[in-house]
């Protein structure tokens, strides 16, 4: 009776590991990191530290004020494309949290999947946590146009 009710015991540890580790590789898991990782323009202290590493680590190519580089659009003799702006004028509204986050963190080759695309953006994983790349973000999205960010807030309940 007693090997009976281990192997009981194992079998259900087994099926909730083996529950837990789909959950985990699942949509579930990318939905809970999704809303762990959402920007929040509203919160304060975030945002303060936000403008605070924004200015350290971002300011000296996307510019003080969010306004990027001049003609960033258009690539240059060194066949990379200037900073583009992060203010309403350029596109990073345009895109869910999620991808402004990978982008940050993981750098643009890998969003693209591309390894030869070359760009000037440094890659940040290792050098800011996600938190921090959400704070930056988050400032950035805080000095958007209210209706700049509603259509924002639109992209993200699309993109779920």
């Amino acid at each position: 009776m007693k090997t009976a009710t281990m192997l009981a015991t194992a079998g259900v540890a087994l099926a909730a590991l083996g529950g837990a580790v789909w959950w985990a590789s699942s949509d579930h898991a990318a939905e809970s990191n999704q809303e762990r990782a959402a920007l929040r323009p509203d919160d304060s202290r975030l945002t303060a530290r936000g403008a605070s590493i924004y200015a350290a680590q971002c300011a000296s190519c996307h510019g003080a004020n969010l306004q990027g580089q001049p003609n960033w659009r258009e690539r240059g003799p060194d066949g990379l494309l200037p900073a583009p702006p992060h203010d309403a004028s350029g596109h990073t509204w345009h895109h869910p949290d999620a991808l402004l986050i990978r982008i940050t963190r993981d750098g643009v080759a890998a969003v693209a999947g591309d390894p030869n695309y070359r760009t000037a953006m440094p890659i940040y994983r290792g050098l800011m946590s996600d938190e921090d790349i959400v704070a930056v973000l988050s400032w950035i999205k805080s000095r958007w146009p209210e209706d700049v960010r509603a259509k924002h807030d639109q992209i993200n309940a699309q993109s779920r």
